[in-house]
């Protein structure tokens, strides 16, 4: 039982590290959004990693939402998106794991 219970431990800490991995995700969303105001040059590399990373998501939000004109909503409704899924959704399932990995090392 410790050898399951100390697999499902990994498997909590593997949905820690996802909730790290959207957090930083989140830093370089707010790089995105701080580039777009300063209107930087977009063949400068790191310009190019930032928006290469975003537009993706943010294409895909901007498809579903309606045309504000200037002003460009669709970075809170991911960064509403990545708290939401942090908080309910990683958060839950890395406290189910492990008090479920506890659990079979206590053997209960």
């Amino acid at each position: 039982m410790v050898f399951f219970a100390n697999i499902i431990l990994a498997l909590a800490k593997l949905v820690e590290l996802t909730g790290g991995l959207l957090t930083l995700y989140k830093y370089v969303l707010l790089a995105s959004v701080v580039v777009s105001w300063v209107n930087a040059d977009p063949y400068n590399p790191i310009v190019n990693f930032i928006f290469r990373v975003t537009d993706p998501v943010l294409r895909r939000i901007r498809r579903h939402m309606p045309d504000t004109g200037m002003l460009d909503l669709s970075p809170l409704v991911a960064f509403a998106a990545i708290y939401i899924l942090q908080m309910i959704v990683i958060d839950s399932v890395y406290y189910y794991l492990t008090t479920a990995g506890m659990s079979l090392k206590m053997g209960r």
